[in-house]
């Protein structure tokens, strides 16, 4: 797999040769900067130009690799421009999104550029001025001229975060289908849903869950509602981190009944369904031995739903849910209530049960 840039390495490069531009007066093709990876990579430079003796631009396109990023192929341009203020400062343009919720790293009312691309831009860009004598302050602004259609297509109006992306990225590399990018953005929600004091947050699988979520919790704002995808351990232990009381867990039996049989991690390659857990429960909430022996048989777990569904079996599902909110609850330790409700693929509650630990 390649592996592709992150946006703040983007603007860092794009700064980098903004700054070379307004200080030498020659359109760089390339630059090279270091990543906190580890290690140095050559960015390539595009639309470089001057506006007046006092201000230059340039841009790159951002190569996500083989990682499915909404910015993949995004044009990451700085303007940079002399000051009277001494150092280097650092704002977004257009389609840089700005912080109108707090819990997150960028305090309020600035330009949503995480700290580390912060740092990144601001340590290649005093190198330039470094290097070439300049003593004089910088002004760098960054922009995407599609950030804000390509916003629409994440978390960040939810998140508070209006008018275009973030500039991201914690190492200057994005790993192919990094599983790191997206537990980063689920704790980054718990963190915004905190600090807008919400008390109670809705952990889902996926957009569907969350749909038929919001429409039970209608009361809820908006943050409360977190895709944490197949982290179901890892989405608590952060919630519980964050001083949140309650969870409410909402999606599909299948996937929730290896949360059931004790599964934190419920992707299908780290946690298979246990057909003979569920025969057992069936057992236990006075399935007949036919009824058993065809779930113990079943090839997935919607046949195991449509058996007990069609045998009008409430309580196998009731029980489903009293088993996975134990099990969340001993994951954590306790300390807050954990809530678990089984949904059909068309939004009908199947079970619900809370327990507070």
């Amino acid at each position: 797999m390649r592996r592709g840039y992150t946006t703040g390495a983007c603007a860092a490069a794009a700064a980098k040769g903004a700054a070379l531009l307004l200080i030498t007066g020659e359109v760089p093709q390339r630059v090279e900067i270091g990543l906190p990876a580890g290690f140095r990579h050559t960015f390539e430079l595009t639309g470089g130009g001057r506006s007046g003796m006092d201000s230059a631009f340039c841009a790159t396109v951002k190569d996500a690799g083989d990682d499915p990023d909404a910015t993949h192929r995004a044009r990451i341009e700085a303007a940079v421009s002399w000051s009277d203020i001494p150092g280097v400062e650092i704002d977004g343009g257009k389609g840089v999104g700005r912080v109108t919720k707090p819990g997150l790293p960028v305090p309020v009312g600035e330009a949503a550029i995480n700290p580390v691309p912060r740092r990144m831009i601001l340590e290649e860009v005093s190198e330039v001025l470094e290097e070439h004598g300049a003593a004089r302050g910088l002004r760098v602004v960054i922009s995407v001229p599609e950030g804000e259609a390509i916003a629409l297509k994440t978390l960040n109006p939810r998140l508070g975060i209006l008018g275009g992306i973030s500039i991201l990225g914690t190492r200057g590399v994005v790993t192919p289908f990094s599983t790191e990018a997206y537990k980063a953005s689920v704790v980054q929600a718990i963190s915004v849903a905190a600090a807008m004091g919400n008390q109670q947050i809705i952990l889902t699988t996926g957009g569907s869950s969350e749909k038929y979520a919001m429409a039970m919790f209608e009361a809820l704002p908006e943050e409360a509602f977190i895709q944490m995808g197949e982290y179901v351990g890892y989405s608590l232990e952060h919630a519980k981190a964050f001083g949140i009381r309650k969870v409410t867990l909402v999606g599909m039996a299948g996937k929730y009944s290896k949360v059931a049989q004790g599964a934190m991690l419920i992707h299908s390659k780290h946690a298979p369904v246990d057909f003979s857990f569920l025969a057992r429960i069936a057992a236990e909430s006075g399935a007949d031995c036919g009824q058993v022996a065809e779930i113990a048989g079943a090839n997935t777990a919607s046949q195991v739903v449509d058996y007990m569904t069609e045998a009008g079996n409430g309580v196998f599902f009731e029980q489903l849910c009293l088993h996975a909110c134990r099990h969340c609850l001993e994951h954590v330790h306790g300390g807050m209530t954990v809530e678990m409700v089984l949904i059909t693929m068309k939004g009908r509650v199947l079970g619900r049960t809370e327990i507070r630990g």
